[in-house]
């Protein structure tokens, strides 16, 4: 190929990543849920005929991005192609054929230019309540945690399914915000293929196979430059969570072979009988984050980036099999990546962060007036971050999504929700863990219902009795807590009641340190002093 001819390819592949950037923006801006206009729990992306992923967006999370990645496959398969028309929109919540459980919702649309298939559009975006017994770890199977939604058209030729619509309003607490996200879903695909149609029609292609072919080849190139680079052998990790009622173990044997990168957790405990288990799908989408974190960040992901990574486990907690319930998979999801990276500092000493916080501290609020009153009744879900693990030569960040990526919603789009008052939300002192660098800060936040309102809530947490651990001497940050404003403990998962005039008091772990703290710097820990991250007394 000419420089010429390479550059304008590259040009292309820019243009395309626009395409789904602004896909991913429509989704954002047109969502009902909190959690996705204001905190980007979300996906988008364009696949080519075949269904390997061309380019994702830059908006999104690795669980919904890596998840999709595979899920578009499965709707190939439940759809055939002469059943595809130009104005089709497909949809399912399966939690083994979509992003991992049943809050999740995915959609894929053909794109069409000329009568000819083109490419395929998916999106992926958490909605605010999908039935059953609502967002918790309290179901026993996945048919008590909501509606089960198989691939099928949510639109064909255009037309939506009413039937599926009204069958939707009729199972879920609040059908406004969940049907207005599956228009918005529906619209972000539309988005993207009328802009890859424009782009196609600008530049005169006719299909996007000579395109993909750069893309997929420059991409194998680079990642088998960078899996070359690497040591070759095995190296393993375990690493122990709180779990519902009794500690789980996490496992996982990393291998780098000459040309891939294995990932295998074999050594994890049994599936749960509650619902934190995480299903494959969702366990592989982390666990790619983590490697090609750590292998090739700045190589664009698509299809050829991560068939670079296999994932294998026998039947356990991180590949659970259906009906196992599975509504807090984000949790041991979200602990992958620490899990993979701690076998890979093995590999490479000195290149690897401390332990973060690792799982969003989510809750889902049930909020009501009191027996007798009048008010407001709503589903509120927030998001909240931990600290991150020190880095080899920086400190951690405090309160930040790591791995997921997703923002921190605002109190007051909070507040509009539902009759709830975000009473405190600050960076908790003391919480990263000493070391040479030191780990990120958790944060405080006090919740409580308005004047006349009470709440159950859906606690979503782990590192309450197992904190992030030190890397290379660091100390492990500091745990989580969860108590009501009278010192009355609560649990870290299921549902539970707050009464009226009580505050709910969540405050969330620090990241571990990294290295001695002896050779922490006394600039460093004047400048912590003076910003309030540690106390004058502390270290």
């Amino acid at each position: 190929m000419s420089d010429i001819g390479e550059i304008r390819m590259q040009v292309m592949w820019n243009r395309l990543i626009s395409v789904v950037e602004e896909q991913a923006l429509t989704l954002l801006r047109t969502a009902f849920s909190t959690s996705v206009r204001e905190s980007g729990d979300l996906s988008a992306g364009v696949f080519d005929p075949h269904g390997q992923m061309l380019a994702q967006a830059v908006t999104g999370t690795p669980g919904h991005v890596n998840t999709m990645a595979e899920a578009v496959l499965h709707f190939m398969n439940e759809i055939p192609r002469d059943q595809m028309f130009e104005g089709d929109t497909y949809v399912t919540n399966d939690p083994w054929q979509g992003t991992g459980h049943l809050h999740d919702i995915t959609m894929v649309s053909p794109s069409f230019l000329n009568g000819e298939l083109v490419a395929f559009f998916a999106c992926t975006a958490h909605v605010v309540d999908v039935g059953g017994r609502g967002f918790g770890a309290d179901g026993k199977s996945v048919y008590e945690e909501g509606i089960q939604i198989p691939i099928m058209k949510f639109a064909e030729k255009g037309k939506v399914n009413l039937d599926l619509v009204r069958i939707l309003r009729a199972n879920v607490r609040e059908p406004n915000q969940v049907v207005g996200d599956f228009y918005s879903l529906a619209a972000c695909n539309e988005v993207g293929h009328r802009r890859l149609v424009d782009m196609m029609k600008e530049i005169g292609l006719t299909s996007l196979e000579g395109l993909g072919e750069f893309i997929f080849s420059r991409t194998r190139d680079a990642m088998l430059e960078r899996i070359e680079a690497l040591p070759k052998g095995s190296w393993s990790n375990e690493l122990v969570t709180d779990g519902y009622d009794a500690p789980v173990k996490l496992a996982a044997t990393v291998s780098v072979r000459d040309d891939h990168v294995e990932v295998d957790f074999t050594g994890t405990d049994p599936m749960s009988r509650w619902g934190i288990n995480c299903p494959i799908i969702y366990s592989k989408a982390y666990a790619c984050y983590a490697l090609k974190c750590m292998v090739a960040p700045d190589i664009p992901n698509n299809a050829a980036s991560l068939t670079f990574f296999t994932v294998s486990s026998p039947v356990n907690i991180l590949n659970a099999v259906r009906p196992a319930p599975v509504a807090l998979r984000h949790i041991f999801g979200h602990m992958v990546p620490d899990l993979v990276l701690g076998a890979f500092s093995k590999a490479l000493p000195g290149k690897i962060l401390a332990e973060g916080a690792g799982a969003l501290w989510n809750i889902h609020i049930s909020a009501r007036p009191v027996a007798g009153g009048t008010g407001r009744r709503a589903e509120v879900l927030m998001f909240n971050s931990g600290g991150m693990g020190a880095r080899p030569e920086l400190d951690g960040l405090s309160a930040t999504a790591f791995p997921s990526g997703v923002h921190t919603m605002p109190i007051e789009a909070t507040e509009h929700t539902g009759p709830i008052v975000i009473w405190r939300k600050e960076l908790r002192p003391d919480s990263g863990g000493d070391g040479e660098f030191r780990g990120g800060l958790g944060q405080i936040i006090e919740i409580a219902a308005t004047d006349g309102h009470e709440f159950d809530f859906s606690a979503m947490f782990d590192r309450v009795n197992h904190p992030p651990r030190g890397r290379n001497g660091g100390k492990p940050g500091v745990a989580g807590v969860v108590r009501l404003d009278d010192g009355t403990k609560m649990r870290p998962k299921g549902w539970q009641h707050v009464p009226a005039g009580r505050k709910l008091i969540l405050e969330l772990p620090g990241g571990g340190g990294y290295g001695d703290p002896a050779k922490r710097s006394a600039a460093a820990r004047a400048n912590d002093r003076s910003k309030g991250y540690i106390s004058e007394n502390d270290r």
